[in-house]
């Protein structure tokens, strides 16, 4: 009897297994596909870009690359160290301006005052900041910094970047802080932590990551800026010198792009392929010092 029974039930019970023909699962699979192809059409000139690249900039990499540099019209040869060099320190200086800046007023956006009426102004006024064209910042700089000085600079452009740098690291960093756990902070303020104590030693380490993530993508945007730069620190064949007219590979790639000489042209490509690697290293960075933060 108790047989009979059990192979009864057995019998009606529903089929839980997934049957490929279903509406349903055939509906997944299509969706699956499409999802597929589009992130593989999506790459394709993302590696295109990467792969042209490394052949067109990886022939002309050598050590006068960094120590040379830039060549007159009808030279062989030569480099672009003094560019380098002039992208690290006026990137330096942005980020020097703007990172502190950008934190502290995410920390007010997020913590201290998120509905007052200074924080939706503020709010919009990044938002806003963020979608104007960078040629924008260019002006700015030029009319605040360089008419002031007498002079390009790459102080001029370091103020330049830092003005586009600001919206992505407030706005990021400030969507970090309000993804930590609710629960932590009220632990914290439950132990009797004070606000300053509770943000320096609860929200920020949680929030690093984020943070971090901001930074190097503020830092990406400002590195490959060219318009700013053409109206703050121009260009120069000499090495660094901050209170005049400072050299940057995004300046010395539309300079050479534009030129009928082949070596120029060459210099162009192993330029952006050097543009390139800088960021995919400090982005390597920044990475790693989020995960030992987490551990």
């Amino acid at each position: 009897m108790g047989q009979h029974t059990r192979n009864d039930n057995e019998m009606h019970l529903p089929n839980l297994e997934r049957q490929p023909f279903e509406p349903r699962a055939l509906k997944s699979i299509v969706l699956s596909a499409i999802t597929i192809c589009m992130a593989i059409v999506a790459c394709i000139p993302l590696f295109s870009v990467l792969i042209m690249l490394i052949y067109r900039g990886g022939k002309r990499i050598s050590l006068e690359l960094f120590y040379g540099l830039p060549p007159t019209a009808f030279d062989i040869g030569g480099g672009f160290g003094n560019a380098i060099v002039g992208t690290l320190f006026m990137v330096g200086i942005a980020s020097l301006l703007s990172v502190p800046f950008g934190i502290l007023a995410a920390i007010y956006l997020a913590e201290l005052s998120p509905d007052s009426k200074i924080s939706t102004v503020a709010r919009f006024c990044a938002k806003v900041l963020s979608g104007l064209p960078s040629i924008l910042a260019g002006v700015f700089a030029y009319a605040a910094v360089v008419l002031v000085m007498g002079s390009y600079s790459a102080w001029a452009g370091g103020i330049a970047l830092s003005i586009l740098m600001v919206p992505t690291v407030m706005l990021t960093a400030e969507e970090a802080i309000k993804m930590v756990p609710r629960p932590m902070k009220e632990a914290a303020a439950g132990m009797g932590c004070t606000p300053a104590q509770s943000m320096l030693k609860i929200i920020l380490p949680v929030a690093v990551p984020g943070i971090i993530t901001g930074v190097v993508l503020a830092v990406a945007r400002a590195a490959g800026e060219t318009a700013p730069l053409l109206f703050t620190a121009l260009f120069s064949d000499y090495w660094l010198r901050p209170n005049e007219p400072t050299a940057s590979l995004a300046v010395l790639i539309y300079n050479y792009s534009g030129m009928p000489f082949p070596n120029q042209i060459e210099l162009a490509w192993a330029a952006s392929l050097i543009l390139v690697l800088l960021v995919f290293v400090l982005n390597i960075i920044s990475r790693a010092i989020g995960r030992r933060k987490n551990v």
